[in-house]
């Protein structure tokens, strides 16, 4: 996995510029179980550059998706897939380029910030319009904004992106305070004015992300509740429009170029097409009759291809974990949940059953995301590993929990994904868990993406095959997750150190970078030894990739792939 130092580099954007930075579900283009959000992969595919290429060829890409697009909705939007589509569809101020690098999208420039970095002026520029002629304005990002936070819209990502961040968000979405209220202000048609509740490090790479994309008022008012349920549906601003999208009709939609974007001369595909297949098999025969030109790879595939011209390896700093819901009476209790953690092989799960690349995990931030600001030592050197394979203390801890709950079996739901990894991937963890806690019963639910998104919100599950890939550049995106007032804690978990730990890394210990890593770090040792979750492994992907297709970028938030600078070389 290519180093990289994230949260230095948003540490020295926030210097040069006062600045710089997705659950479980299904992320684009192969995924063992479920990614909640979207960004998650890092590094470009070879010759990858802004500037682009030398396009030769019809500039047509094929390409498959293991899920529907669950919305097209940036206000409702918690997932890979839907992150993807709308950061190639849509543009917010600012959007990813190489080495996770804020480049100016519907900003003109970089921001203007204040001293104390409450106070961001931006500068709009002014060719930017909708797919239907309308300009895009300060307005449009308001509107938006104050769509995502206002409760009465319902949306998980605006709360979990903007309270603590946007002045008064925390305030609006608890019903204390007007929308209109919310720290941004279009002082003009072309200049926004954002007003922060303290002064965040990671803020600027949070305006890359797609809750905090525009929306046209008029546009969305007119369609009402049909706003974005289909292609027809939707209007754009960014390098590619989506047309023929209807999830309840076909399992297929295609992006083509638009013309009305600012950037449209740098944009070289032409079009895009994308198909659901949830199949490997399947996928690969695509690939090798050039009726696609990308395909996941599963295990036994991996040993078939790789070495070959097509094989691809792309690691990400994205984890899976098993969630395990404290609503259910057994999980309650900590012995059972650490015998959980413990029972299951994870070597020969990274070896055997994914054989991508893809590494165990002990903790719950994955390596070579971020590193100490003095010592510059990464997160996972320094906290090590935490929550390890060990099946003898696994079945020692078990019986305790058996005896604590005067039972002497344990019968639980487990909630997977439906794809052929993901089925494989839930049947060997049945298998492990069963085999080594006497007692234990494991019924699978295997379910498409959607609704096992929707039994997620719900907290009906008792364990669930997960992932998390972060939003921005810094440890908060993951150890967030697992405070008791989350929108994403939906297994009941709750431990008031932990909670101490995290609000005062994100308030007081703002300006103190080395006592908010330590705390950073204390609250994962905290999260694993009330084994919290299960971590599992860190994911990395194996493709069969066309060698003619060149600058796509591989990103390790929001969209995981851009192809703003895609091109076809033949």
């Amino acid at each position: 996995m290519r180093k990289a130092n994230w949260l230095l580099l948003a540490m020295a954007l926030l210097l040069s510029v006062f600045l710089a930075a997705c659950s479980g579900g299904s992320s684009s283009e192969g995924d063992s179980s479920g990614e909640d959000t979207g960004s998650t992969e890092e590094g470009t595919d070879e010759g990858t550059s802004e500037e682009g290429g030398e396009a030769s060829g019809e500039q047509v890409l094929n390409l498959l998706d293991t899920s529907q697009i669950p919305t097209m909705d940036s206000s409702l939007a918690t997932d890979a897939v839907a992150f993807q589509y709308l950061g190639s569809t849509m543009e917010g101020l600012y959007r990813l380029g190489e080495n996770a690098e804020p480049v100016p999208g519907i900003a003109e420039g970089e921001p203007e910030v204040s001293e104390d970095g409450l106070t961001w002026n931006i500068k709009l520029r002014e060719d930017a319009v909708w797919s239907n002629g309308d300009p895009v304005t300060a307005h449009d990002f308001v509107f938006a904004w104050r769509r995502a936070i206002d409760p009465d819209t319902g949306s998980e990502y605006g709360p979990f992106m903007m309270n603590d961040v946007l002045k008064n968000a925390t305030a609006i979405n608890n019903g204390e305070k007007d929308v209109e209220e919310l720290g941004v202000e279009a002082v003009s048609d072309y200049e926004l004015k954002i007003t922060l509740e303290k002064a965040v490090p990671y803020f600027h790479s949070l305006l890359t992300f797609g809750t905090y994309l525009p929306l046209n008022e008029d546009f969305v008012t007119e369609q009402g509740d049909d706003y974005a349920l289909t292609s027809d549906n939707l209007i754009y601003n960014g390098p590619f429009t989506l047309e023929d999208w209807d999830p309840k009709a076909n399992e297929s939609w295609t992006m083509k170029k638009n013309p009305d974007y600012w950037d449209a001369e740098t944009v070289q595909l032409e079009e895009i097409n994308v198909d659901v297949v949830k199949e490997t098999s399947t996928a690969v025969n695509l690939y090798e009759t050039g009726e696609t030109d990308r395909a996941s790879l599963t295990a036994e595939f991996v040993e078939q291809y790789a070495g070959t011209e097509d094989y691809r390896t792309m690691p990400e700093p994205t984890l899976f974990y098993l969630k395990m819901n404290q609503a259910n009476e057994y999980l309650k209790n900590q012995n059972i949940r650490k015998a959980i953690a413990m029972a299951i092989n994870k070597q020969d799960m990274v070896d055997v059953i994914l054989a991508n690349g893809s590494i165990v995990a002990n903790g719950a931030v994955p390596v070579d995301f971020t590193t100490h600001p003095e010592s510059g030592e990464d997160f996972r050197d320094i906290n090590g590993d935490l929550l390890t394979t060990d099946k003898e203390k696994a079945k020692e801890l078990w019986q305790k929990g058996l005896d604590e709950l005067g039972v002497d079996s344990i019968e639980l739901g487990y909630l997977g994904g439906d794809t052929e990894t993901a089925t494989e991937m839930d049947a060997y963890i049945k298998n492990q868990l069963e085999d080594t806690l006497e007692g234990l019963t494991v019924n699978i639910s295997s379910v498409p993406f959607e609704e096992r998104l929707a039994r997620d919100e719900a907290s009906d599950y008792d364990i669930q095959n997960s992932g998390w890939g972060p939003d921005y550049l810094d440890p908060s995106t993951w150890l967030n997750m697992w405070t008791s007032d989350s929108p994403y804690m939906t297994m009941n978990y709750n431990n008031e150190e932990y909670d101490k730990l995290i609000k005062e890394a994100n308030n007081e210990l703002l300006t103190d970078l080395p006592a908010r890593y330590d705390n950073f770090l204390e609250a994962e040792k905290v999260l694993m030894d009330d084994a919290a979750i299960a971590p599992l492994y860190q994911r990395s992907r194996a493709y069969l990739w066309r060698p003619s297709v060149k600058g796509v970028i591989f990103q390790p938030m929001g969209a995981d792939f851009s192809y703003k600078w895609a091109y076809i070389e033949e």
